[in-house]
C-alpha cells in the first residue's frame, strides 16, 4: 500500500494539472477521491477561490473544442456538460459561444462524407436510417439533419 495522500500535496498536484488544461469541478472531485471528503471539498474551494477551476470557463472551452475539432453537435455537447454537472446557464452560454457558421460547415462536411460512404447501400430506407443514426449520434438535431438529407438526396 502507498503512503497516505497529504492535502497540501494534492493541492499542489491539482494546481499543476489545472495550469496545463481546463478541468471542471466534477473532474477534480474524481481526482481528489484519495482524500477524505471534507479535505477534498476544502481543496476544491481553494482551487475555485484562486481561479484554477471555473465550470463556466471549462464549458466554453469544451463546447468550442468539441464543435470545432470533433464536429459534435450542440445536443451532444449539452448532454456531455450536463453529465459533468455543469450549471444550465453556463451550458447555454457555452453553446451560444460556438462559431455558428463554422459549426454548420463542419456538420455539412461530416454529413456529406457519411452520405458518400453510404453510396453502396441499395436499400433507400436503410441508407436513410444509417444517415440519420449517424447524424443524431453526433448530436445534430433532426430538423437540420433532415434539411441536409433532403438536399443530398435531390443531388
Amino acid at each position: 500500500m502507498g503512503r497516505p495522500v497529504d492535502k497540501e500535496q494534492m493541492l499542489s498536484r491539482m494546481t499543476r494539472l489545472c495550469s496545463l488544461r481546463e478541468y471542471c469541478m466534477e473532474d477534480l472531485r474524481g481526482k481528489l477521491a484519495a482524500l477524505p471528503p471534507e479535505e477534498a471539498e476544502e481543496v476544491l474551494g481553494i482551487l475555485l477561490r484562486d481561479g484554477w477551476v471555473d465550470d463556466a470557463r471549462y464549458a466554453r472551452a469544451f463546447a468550442r473544442d468539441k464543435s470545432a475539432l470533433q464536429g459534435w453537435g450542440s445536443l451532444k455537447i449539452k448532454l456531455a456538460l450536463q453529465r459533468k454537472h455543469i450549471d444550465a446557464k453556463a451550458i447555454e452560454a457555452a453553446l451560444a459561444g460556438i462559431d455558428g457558421p463554422a459549426a454548420d460547415a463542419r456538420m455539412e462536411q461530416l454529413l456529406l462524407a457519411k452520405w458518400k460512404s453510404l453510396s453502396r447501400e441499395e436499400d433507400p430506407q436503410r441508407k436513410q436510417a444509417k444517415f440519420f443514426r449517424y447524424a443524431l449520434g453526433r448530436g445534430y438535431g433532426y430538423d437540420e439533419t433532415k434539411r441536409i438529407y433532403d438536399h443530398l438526396r435531390r443531388d
